[in-house]
């Protein structure tokens, strides 16, 4: 046998599979609809191709894979699975489904609302690959507008900004915290103006959209930080107070590590997140649909806060 093996076709590796997965020729033959004489045949030529037995034919009556058999049937399933993959990359192609989604998520997007929106697109688009970036404040509409994402889940930019379209898709509920020894949150009811005697950790932007721009700061002294994660360690090690998404820091109000601030100047509020897009490059089908997904996700969000409100005024009278 030549030491230097041959180039199998598709169709030879197709039989091989289906020889395998039916458990005999004759089993191959019926689900390609084709002679059994003509599946010997393949696998003879795939044989010969390769320089290597795959089958066992002698041993039982049912053809069984040699060593080499099996090592070529792990490779043999990834070449199919690619060749699939392609298929069906091309076929959503020439329907106008996008082959890649690049999107940017603002780092405030509670992480429940991403991993829904991500696992549903999975399973509804397989073929469609995905780029993901996060981000803060302007950096999300930054993205957009240079063209590094396709589509943007955007806050706390309520702004109109020329070239862009915008779709509410939602709020998180922004509160104030620090750690259980700051004085703050041993003060318990803090007199007005208190925040501004202590440091206050303030996410700043990274793009030149909202330079200039303070948003929910109060403290006089201030630490400006760029990432949400760094802020949210330093507000547990007690280094200042903070506005912070609720849904990131529920677990630490609960079990203690954070204090819900009862401040006089701050009032319940929430970030509203939009889904942005340029104007001149709308989405396609798959695009189109994780937005929606997003959208969906507010809805259910206000469907839920409404019926609580209702059942909590029900109980009251």
């Amino acid at each position: 046998m030549s030491s230097e093996p041959g180039t199998p076709t598709l169709d030879q590796l197709e039989v091989f599979l289906a020889v395998v997965e039916a458990g005999s020729f004759a089993g191959a033959a019926r689900r390609l609809g084709r002679a059994t004489s003509v599946i010997s045949y393949s696998i003879a030529n795939l044989e010969a191709q390769l320089g290597v037995s795959l089958f066992d034919r002698e041993a039982t009556r049912k053809p069984q894979l040699t060593k080499a058999g099996r090592t070529v049937l792990s490779e043999a399933r990834t070449v199919a699975n690619g060749i699939n993959g392609l298929r069906a990359k091309v076929k959503g192609l020439l329907e106008g489904l996008e082959a890649e989604i690049t999107l940017v998520l603002d780092v405030m997007l509670p992480a429940a609302r991403v991993v829904d929106a991500l696992k549903a697109f999975r399973a509804e688009f397989p073929a469609v690959g995905l780029r993901l970036y996060v981000e803060a404040l302007g950096a999300v509409t930054q993205m957009v507008l240079s063209r590094t994402a396709m589509i943007g889940i955007a806050g706390p930019l309520d702004v109109e900004v020329a070239g862009l379209e915008r779709i509410g898709v939602g709020t998180v509920e922004m509160i104030p915290v620090a750690a259980p020894g700051h004085p703050l949150a041993v003060a318990g009811r803090n007199a007005p103006g208190a925040g501004r005697d202590h440091i206050q950790l303030v996410l700043t932007d990274r793009s030149p959209l909202t330079q200039g721009q303070d948003l929910g700061v109060i403290g006089i002294q201030t630490w400006r930080l760029a990432d949400l994660g760094s802020k949210h360690m330093l507000l547990k090690d007690g280094i200042g107070w903070g506005y912070m998404p609720e849904p990131m820091v529920r677990e630490d109000v609960k079990e203690g590590r954070l204090v819900h601030l009862d401040m006089p100047e701050v009032t319940r509020g929430s970030l509203r997140f939009y889904a942005i897009y340029r104007t001149d490059a709308p989405p396609g089908p798959a695009g189109s649909w994780l937005i929606d997904r997003f959208k969906a996700q507010a809805a259910a969000e206000e469907t839920a806060a409404w019926r609580h409100s209702t059942s909590g005024g029900e109980a009251a009278t």
